[in-house]
């Protein structure tokens, strides 16, 4: 996370930008710019040491008026209450603007989990679920993996809520083991939905893929997925990185070789000898027909938007472009794909989850991919015909839909009593 850059007022700013041309009236633009709920939790955790260490936690439920509310739970030392708020916020735009019957939410714990055994990796998960058990549900808040979370760690949710209940509940998370009622599909989803998004925009501005060079900020779920795909329908990956850094060669690179035999180990993908070793700042100014930011937030700023080359940036990430960077990009005429459009397969494919799980009557995987597809096409085209009656970027236009679409939920419904 850039630590100079608030990413919730980054939020706001994107929201406000959206009121103005719907014409928002100013009290429902005050609901929308707050958090439904948010819940803090400091919580002990008995180490294997013996030790007993107090971490803090945050589940923040931003908006319910389309249904249940959903998002990922992230680890990570960096997290705090205003970003897993923005990230909640952008959840709420993301369900709208693809159309499924969800609000935002967001959870996070401040912890290194590079620091902890499985066991306490567990200990930790149970105790934070058990003191957040109050506001989440499989009717009310589902949950799903984010960064520093993964299908284990889903698992031993599910686990504690169904001990808690005295049955089990699939369906009150997802991006679960495919054993204990995940969706075939899941763990590829968000990376499938970045790809879908990059060939529906290559076709707006005459872009032929194959053969295109391609740059990924990030090799986690996400990135290493979408760069794996895009390989496959013929592009050249030339640029990725991890979190120790980017190697580079424009000539492309093996992305299966790459997964396999060194993302997850300590000197990550560097080990890789054929490629020339790059910084990560470096690796987004390649030249390059499409980026595809896919690590952490606030990564294109003010101070390097103008050295960007792609033609087409790709959010895969959550918030990776500062406002200022977005309207510096769009007078140089490249086309960025926002976030709650290009990355939003994930939660797509988690609603399918929790579809089958809530029925359970599961899926084969060809049907999931084809409705996902399906679905992000369909949302593309909607943003993508917004942007031309609006004469706006395709951020702008993403949120209009989206906010528009709670904005009418919230109105329908009333404000309670």
């Amino acid at each position: 996370m850039s630590q100079h850059v608030d990413v919730f007022q980054m939020a706001r700013e994107q929201l406000a930008t959206a009121a103005h041309y719907l014409d928002l009236d100013p009290g429902l633009h005050k609901v929308l710019a707050s958090p439904m709920r948010q819940l803090v939790v400091n919580f002990p955790v008995v180490l294997d040491s013996g030790e007993v260490t107090v971490f803090e936690g945050y589940r923040v439920q931003h908006n319910s008026s389309r249904g249940p509310t959903k998002g990922g739970i992230r680890y990570h030392p960096d997290v705090d209450l205003q970003e897993t708020t923005a990230l909640a916020m952008w959840m709420t735009w993301k369900c709208a603007v693809v159309n499924i019957p969800y609000g935002g939410a967001k959870g996070s714990v401040k912890v290194d989990t590079k620091q902890l055994s499985q066991r306490e990796l567990e200990k930790l998960t149970r105790r934070f679920i058990s003191d957040i058990s109050m506001v989440v549900g499989e009717r009310s808040d589902i949950p799903a993996p984010d960064i520093g979370t993964n299908p284990q760690v889903m698992a031993w949710i599910m686990d504690t809520v169904s001990m808690q209940k005295g049955y089990t509940v699939p369906g009150c998370v997802t991006g679960k083991p495919i054993d204990l009622g995940g969706s075939q599909g899941r763990v590829e989803a968000t990376g499938r939905g970045v790809v879908t998004a990059m060939e529906e925009a290559a076709k707006t501005i005459n872009m032929n893929l194959n053969g295109a060079k391609i740059v990924v900020q990030g090799f986690g779920n996400v990135g290493s997925v979408a760069a794996w795909l895009a390989e496959q329908g013929g592009a050249t990956i030339v640029g990725v990185s991890d979190a120790v850094g980017g190697i580079y060669n424009p000539k492309g690179l093996p992305i299966d070789e790459l997964y396999h035999r060194y993302s997850g180990r300590d000197g990550g993908i560097r080990e890789f000898k054929d490629a020339e070793q790059i910084s990560n700042s470096d690796l987004l100014e390649l030249d390059c027909d499409v980026l595809i930011p896919a690590a952490i937030a606030a990564q294109i700023t003010k101070d390097n938007a103008d050295k960007i080359k792609a033609k087409l940036v790709v959010e895969g990430a959550n918030g990776p472009c500062t406002p200022e960077a977005d309207q510096i990009m769009h007078d140089k005429g490249i086309l960025g794909v926002p976030d709650i459009l290009a990355n939003a397969g994930g939660v797509v494919v988690s609603y399918f989850e929790w579809v089958q799980d809530l029925q359970n009557f599961f899926w084969e995987e060809n049907e999931v991919n084809n409705k996902l597809i399906r679905i992000m096409r369909h949302a593309y085209g909607s943003v993508e015909a917004a942007m031309k009656q609006h004469k706006t970027d395709m951020r702008t236009a993403a949120y209009i839909i989206g906010v528009k679409r709670v904005a009418d939920a919230t109105i329908r419904r009333g404000i309670y009593p």
